[in-house]
């Protein structure tokens, strides 16, 4: 059988149905007019879907790590989470919270968070859909209880992880985070929140508002995609307002690259070149801001 060709058009449609619209049918209907055909949409469709079983780069049982299932204070209830920290480990390293798509915390960010514990950090990635049950297996569903979070409650629980880790006793207690997506949004407004972060990674995250920047003390760096226009339409203004206020950023833009370029589960948007370059800036970035 023949790989269906994937165009723009199609991907952006994607991303407005995922990001703005959250209406399945009316997507299907768009990719229908896309493609030509309802079979055809229908066979292109999960190729721009994210499927969590086609990646894995550090298995759960991997030898290299050690991870477990906890649960610690939120805000107004417990967050639960996955922490993970190299199995050989024999102090304290600094800590890095992983912040997952609008998808939740599934078996991709449960990965990229085994993959940050081997770069020698205690990971924690939490699961920001405690509040409301936590992250079911339906991504659908999962992105609809997503727009559905307090914006406050999210953020102050960000702010509990922080604090979590800080206190935790296998860490510095320096404390760093990496976001993805609607993580990389989270990330920006937790920069802004917590003067105990001392270092954000950003990718394709939406910028907070000018009037907030002032406050971030955390060292950023910022990953964004060129073919992403929805999230790009904010950098110009981040920048000069991180620049007017001093701040500590750097920005990478990535021509010729979707929005979750760095989702090694998504077939029609993830770019490996752009992934492993992005990734080596962030461990080198993370490496020197938590030392």
């Amino acid at each position: 059988m023949e790989t269906p060709v994937i165009t723009q058009a199609m991907i952006n449609a994607y991303d407005e149905y995922t990001h703005l619209t959250l209406d399945r049918r009316s997507f299907m209907q768009k990719l229908t007019v896309l493609t030509g055909s309802a079979a055809s949409a229908a066979a292109i469709a999960p190729l721009l879907a994210a499927n969590s079983a086609q990646a894995e780069i550090v298995p759960e049982a991997d030898p290299r790590v050690k991870g477990e299932d906890i649960t610690y204070p939120g805000t107004g209830g417990d967050m639960k989470g996955y922490l993970v920290q190299p199995a050989d480990a024999s102090g304290k390293l600094p800590a890095v919270i992983v912040i997952h798509e609008n998808r939740g915390l599934n078996r991709h960010i449960r990965d990229v968070a085994r993959r940050v514990a081997l770069e020698g950090f205690v990971a924690l990635a939490p699961d920001f859909l405690s509040p409301a049950g936590g992250t079911p297996s339906d991504e659908d569903k999962a992105r609809e209880m997503i727009s559905a979070l307090d914006g406050k409650q999210t953020v102050d629980n960000a702010v509990a992880s922080v604090a979590f880790l800080q206190g935790n006793d296998t860490t510095t207690g320096k404390v760093g985070a990496i976001g993805f997506c609607w993580g990389g949004g989270i990330v920006n407004k937790l920069a802004v929140a917590s003067p105990d972060l001392k270092a954000g990674v950003a990718y394709y995250g939406a910028q907070p508002p000018a009037e907030d920047v002032p406050k971030i003390k955390a060292a950023l760096l910022l990953h964004y995609a060129g073919l992403d226009e929805r999230t790009n339409a904010g950098i110009e203004a981040y920048k000069k307002t991180l620049t007017d206020s001093g701040k500590d950023f750097t920005i990478h833009i990535y021509d010729g690259v979707n929005h979750a370029f760095n989702n090694d589960t998504s077939a029609a948007r993830y770019d490996k070149k752009a992934a492993d370059l992005a990734w080596g800036r962030t461990v080198e970035f993370l490496k020197a801001k938590l030392a």
